[in-house]
């Protein structure tokens, strides 16, 4: 009899460690998937000159700008005079996708546009970089970085025209912590607000009860 409960308690004990490992490896699994979705990357743009543009307007020199997009975000660099062989920007820009995201994401755009006098700007000629593979180099080191090299500025009848000159810096695995509430900030005023209200209240009856007590006594000797 003692021999067949040992052995119920060994099998029961056995279970029960099958259920807390198999708990482990699924909460650690679980924190696993989500770190993997708070990881981000970021690809940071050097835009840093053209030179041998097309120019596109008539009366005076040409003033570009330069309109980057990547996936749904899109930045505007300043706008450069174009009077030497070069016209320079020297400006970062940050594009921020979390790694799933940047998974899915092609190329990076540059459209060069020239800003005109009564016009939002001509289409002068645009570049398109391919992401695919530094992006997939970029997860696999953590941080990818190519130095600026000029890109060939292709035309609207898609012929060759200047250069423009971009450097990239792709850094992955960057976690982003998600936002803190303090809602017990929010709610203490109200709550202490209530509280003084309601002990208030309470020692406003009090002495009022103590003044009718006295009032009533001091009626009751005089009648005597």
């Amino acid at each position: 009899m003692q021999q067949q409960e040992h052995l119920l308690m060994k099998a029961r004990g056995f279970s029960l460690l099958d259920k807390h490992v198999e708990m482990q490896s699924h909460t650690s699994t679980h924190k696993g998937s989500t770190s993997t979705q708070m990881k981000r990357g970021i690809l940071e743009v050097f835009l840093v000159h053209a030179e041998g543009m097309k120019h596109t307007n008539l009366i005076g020199s040409p003033v570009y700008y330069v309109v980057i997009k990547c996936g749904s975000h899109v930045h505007k660099s300043k706008t450069s005079s174009g009077k030497d062989e070069k016209t320079w920007w020297n400006e970062k820009f940050r594009f921020d996708f979390p790694l799933t995201d940047w998974k899915q994401l092609t190329h990076l755009k540059f459209r060069i546009m020239d800003q005109e006098l009564f016009t939002d700007g001509g289409f002068v000629g645009e570049t398109i970089i391919y992401l695919g593979g530094i992006i997939d180099e970029g997860i696999n080191r953590g941080v990818l970085e190519m130095m600026p090299a000029p890109y060939n500025v292709v035309l609207e009848d898609d012929t060759y025209k200047g250069e423009i000159k971009i450097g990239l810096r792709f850094t992955a695995n960057t976690e982003v912590l998600p936002e803190r509430t303090f809602l017990a900030q929010v709610d203490e005023p109200r709550q202490l607000t209530c509280r003084s209200i309601i002990n208030l209240w309470k020692f406003s009856w009090w002495k009022f009860w103590i003044y009718q007590n006295q009032r009533n006594t001091k009626n009751k000797v005089e009648d005597e």
